[in-house]
């Protein structure tokens, strides 16, 4: 896995296709997932569409080992706030004051579903595209290059923040500073951690401003590159076909609603 995201070299399909074909894959699975009406559709797409995906790629393991440990957090408060304050509704059961409401437990699982489907959306996404092909795909099809920074930037920033914390906590271990124990010890270490992150975050991006300058980025000539990005007929049609769906996704919607 590079220090600058998470993709995952894996001999697939999945990996052989075009990063565009993945990308609008990825923007449709994500927008039918909150145009359909019922609860479970976060659920289906999940279950039926990315854990597949993800076993045609080689990276379910992975791709499940990531969801789980961003995941649990959130999916945890959401369901203690949910069902605790939601307020009038349904009491599941009672103990002393605590009444949990089957209207917050719904929301929650929906919600919980929605959490699970979006991160796995978009971490199969970035463990099976290496974020210079993406570049390529995406400014060989046109799009301005400020905008296709943009977007590939988006995918790395995590990995870099994560890789960039580690180098500097393990810098500050060298040097005696305690980093484990209690909270007290925990948040005393806090802000030698946070402020070499901030002020290293800010001189990296000087340091790609000058170097993306250096490489005329902002050139008006067409670009070329070494990197020859596969793409076929058959990947634009079921592109076109995704698109499709999404518009029928969404007036399925608009059809529920009304």
């Amino acid at each position: 896995m590079s220090n600058i995201s998470i993709y995952v070299a894996r001999e697939s399909g999945l990996h052989s296709l075009n990063p565009i074909t993945k990308l609008v894959l990825t923007l449709c699975l994500l927008i039918c997932g909150f145009a359909l009406p019922s609860l479970w559709a976060s659920y289906l797409i999940l279950v039926l569409i990315i854990i597949p995906l993800a076993a045609w790629g080689k990276v379910l393991n992975r791709l499940t080992q990531l969801v789980l440990r961003i995941s649990w957090p959130l999916v945890l408060s959401v369901f203690i706030i949910q069902t605790l304050f939601w307020g009038q509704g349904t009491a599941l059961f009672e103990i002393g004051p605590l009444a949990p409401k089957f209207e917050g437990a719904v929301f929650a699982f929906t919600s919980t579903g929605r959490i699970l489907f979006i991160m796995a959306d978009f971490i199969l996404f970035s463990l099976t595209t290496r974020p210079d092909t993406l570049m390529i795909s995406l400014k060989q099809a046109g799009m301005p290059s400020g905008l296709a920074y943009i977007i590939v930037t988006t995918l790395q920033l995590v990995p870099r923040f994560i890789t960039k914390a580690n180098t500097i906590l393990d810098a500050q271990r060298s040097r005696g500073m305690e980093t484990q124990g209690n909270l007290f010890v925990r948040a005393r270490a806090l802000l030698p951690l946070v402020m070499p992150l901030v002020i290293g975050s800010l001189v990296e991006v000087e340091e790609r401003a000058i170097a993306i300058e250096a490489r005329a980025f902002n050139s008006n000539r067409k670009e070329t590159s070494l990197l020859e990005i596969p793409d076929t007929p058959f990947q634009g049609i079921v592109r076109w076909s995704l698109v499709i769906i999404v518009i029928l996704s969404i007036a399925i919607r608009f059809i529920w609603l009304s």
